[in-house]
């Protein structure tokens, strides 16, 4: 039973014209309740005829300037014509509904209009071009699931990435399931699929999956590092699908789904080595011996015809690698897994592209050129930087003071090297004021001034000075002769001077 004021809410509805679903919104009565209220008050007629039956038991209202309607009408119908030339221009509902409350006074809610619009749009059927190759022309590639699989680490039953790549001409396709994807991955799927199929195809359809494209573009598509370079190693150029357009490789989509629905659906696997076994076995028993749906051709028969103008495969296999990104530090260094490279001749704070492969790293410019190669670091913290890469320090600038005295003859060297032998680093200022007589003195003078120091104990610097000090003929003593001490001589004071000296010295008091 309804209440008063909701019976007579009702009845003022219907004579407006509402239909059942406006009154049951603005009321909360249910339309079937609304339904048996009209048929107990009109005398029971059938839904068809309600509105009308109860129209006639109200006053009528003023005419509409409209075509009256029928029940079944939607109240938008007499704004079809303008509805229409709307959707035309690819108005959505929302906008077409304001407009018509803003211009034509519409006074019913948008969910009339939302439904009136929904039946007016009809879609068009969308045609599909067919796609024809040239063998070994094309090859699509795409990941899927493959089937319930027992993982070795968790225990539990897990799908597996399913890589599929199918030959656009002949249909021919290579399926595998792994555990995880990533860069790696990605380039050494494709190199296997190349050597199943016993050569390379020209071009490869993928989408804008990371491990393909970093950066999807319509005109310049930016590829990963590591994909770029395996196609360059194979000679294969890839051709990204744009954004949203997964029909341009419908042929691997279809294969994927063929997989799934076919070889896996159902089947559990103990192990993912056995997936891939069964997934051989199903391609050359079953996938490979159909005959085609569109061209009405064995597979294998066209796949044949194909592998003769597949292009040969390399030589080398591809060696795959991490690729990362990394500054140039102030020394010259990059860190690469915790240790650290020499990047010369790389400016300092540039970026540089590193490569990382299992025993070696490649150090490259911005334009792909190599400047640097070095063998992995055995211990983390290790720095591999050479000799001619490295700046001054004085832990290392012995070597370079060595080579200078060196230069400038045998018993310089000879001077330097028992000098540094003795006192060590300390002596590396001996060894650069040794470097430097140069600049005063000739390599003669400064080689006999060596020899006389090398006949002390503990020769110093102080000694080869002296020796340069005195004139160059009581400097020069030839070499084998045998030093002989005097008591006496033109250069040597009296006895008794240095006596009366002591003398004086020691009578002073203190």
């Amino acid at each position: 039973m309804l209440k008063d004021d909701l019976r007579m809410t009702i009845e003022t509805l219907l004579k407006r014209g509402a239909s059942l679903r406006e009154i049951a919104r603005a009321t909360g009565v249910s339309r079937n309740t609304i339904s048996l209220h009209i048929q107990r008050t009109t005398g029971g007629p059938s839904k068809a005829t309600v509105a009308t039956d109860v129209v006639a038991v109200h006053p009528p209202c003023p005419p509409a300037p409209a075509a009256p309607k029928k029940p079944t009408d939607s109240v938008c119908e007499p704004h079809r014509e303008w509805i229409e030339t709307q959707l035309r221009l690819r108005r959505n509902a929302q906008s077409i509904y304001q407009d018509l409350v803003e211009i034509h006074g519409f006074p019913h809610k948008y969910s009339a209009v939302k439904r009136f619009v929904r039946k007016l749009k009809v879609r068009d059927p969308k045609q599909f071009d067919v796609l024809e190759f040239m063998p070994a022309e094309e090859a699509q590639v795409d990941y899927g699931q493959g089937a319930l699989t027992l993982h070795p680490t968790s225990g539990k039953y897990r799908k597996p990435y399913l890589f599929v790549m199918t030959m656009a001409y002949s249909g021919k396709a290579f399926r595998k399931v792994v555990w995880k994807t990533n860069q790696q991955i990605w380039a050494e799927l494709h190199q296997e699929a190349f050597r199943a199929f016993g050569g390379c195809v020209r071009h490869i359809v993928l989408d804008n999956l990371k491990e393909g494209v970093i950066k999807p573009d319509l005109y310049e598509p930016k590829l990963n590092p590591v994909f770029s370079a395996m196609l360059a190693h194979c000679r294969v150029v890839a051709d990204p699908c744009r954004v949203g357009d997964p029909d341009r490789k419908g042929s691997v989509e279809n294969a994927i789904k063929h997989t799934q629905t076919t070889a896996l659906k159902g089947r559990k696997f103990e192990s993912i080595e056995a997936q891939n076994a069964w997934l051989a076995h199903w391609e050359e028993r079953w996938a490979a011996t159909r005959i085609h749906g569109r061209k009405k051709r064995q597979v294998m028969a066209m796949f044949l015809e194909e592998k003769a103008h597949l292009q040969p495969l390399p030589l080398e296999a591809f060696r795959p690698f991490k690729y990362a990104v990394r500054t140039v530090d102030n020394a010259g260094l990059v860190q690469v897994e915790s240790s650290y490279y020499s990047a010369l001749p790389a400016a300092l704070y540039s970026e540089v592209a590193v490569r990382i492969y299992t025993h070696d790293i490649e150090i490259l410019d911005r334009n792909g050129q190599v400047l640097r190669r070095h063998a992995k670091a055995e211990r983390k913290g290790q720095f591999i930087l050479p000799e001619e890469d490295r700046i001054f320090n004085p832990s290392r600038e012995g070597a370079k003071l060595l080579e200078r005295v060196k230069r400038i003859g045998p018993k310089s060297a000879q001077l330097a090297s028992e000098i540094f032998t003795r006192l060590g680093r300390p002596g590396q200022r001996t060894i650069y004021a040794l470097a430097n007589l140069i600049h005063k003195h000739t390599r003669e003078e400064i080689e006999a001034a060596c020899e006389q120091a090398l006949r002390y104990t503990r020769p110093s610097y102080q000694d080869v000075k002296r020796h340069l000090a005195r004139p160059h003929t009581a400097n020069v003593i030839p070499i084998g002769t045998a030093l002989k001490l005097r008591q006496s001589g033109p250069d040597i004071r009296p006895i008794a001077e240095y006596q009366a000296f002591w003398d004086r010295i020691t009578s002073k008091k203190p």
